[in-house]
C-alpha cells in the first residue's frame, strides 16, 4: 500500500523538468523575494522577452532616459535532464546579461537568477510588465 501510495504522490513532491520551450515568454522583476523600493525599481527598468524563434530582447526602460533594447540568442543545456538557460549577447550588453542565469526550480514553476555586479541577484520570474 504504502509503495502504490509513494508512486501516485511522486509527481507532487519533484521538482519541474524544464524543456527549451518552457523558457519562451515575458520576464519580470520578482518583487515578492525582496520587497520595497529597490525591488519597484528594478521592475520598472528591467524585463525581458524569450520567443519561439530562440531570439532574447531584453528592455532596459529607465524613467529619465531613453529605452534601450538589447537583442541576441538563447540556447539549453541539459547535463542533468533539465535544461538550462545559456544566453548568448553581442557585446557590448547590458552588465544584467554578463552571465548566465541560475534555474530556481519548484514543483510547478521556476525563477532566473542574474548575478549584476552592480545590483546582486535579479530575481526574474514569468509574467507581464506593466509600469507601476
Amino acid at each position: 500500500m504504502l509503495g502504490v501510495f509513494s508512486t501516485i504522490a511522486r509527481p507532487l513532491f519533484e521538482k519541474k523538468v524544464l524543456k527549451q520551450k518552457d523558457y519562451y515568454g515575458e520576464y519580470v522583476i520578482d518583487r515578492s523575494y525582496f520587497p520595497g523600493k529597490q525591488a519597484d525599481w528594478q521592475y520598472n527598468n528591467f524585463h525581458f522577452t524569450i520567443n519561439p524563434d530562440n531570439s532574447i530582447r531584453f528592455y532596459s526602460t529607465p524613467k529619465d532616459g531613453p529605452a534601450t533594447v538589447y537583442e541576441g540568442r538563447i540556447s539549453t543545456s541539459a547535463p542533468y535532464g533539465s535544461a538550462r538557460l545559456l544566453i548568448h549577447m553581442p557585446a557590448p550588453t547590458h552588465h544584467v546579461l554578463a552571465s548566465n542565469p541560475t534555474v530556481y526550480r519548484s514543483i510547478w514553476s521556476f525563477i532566473l537568477v542574474f548575478n549584476s555586479p552592480k545590483f546582486g541577484n535579479m530575481y526574474f520570474k514569468k509574467g507581464k510588465w506593466q509600469p507601476l
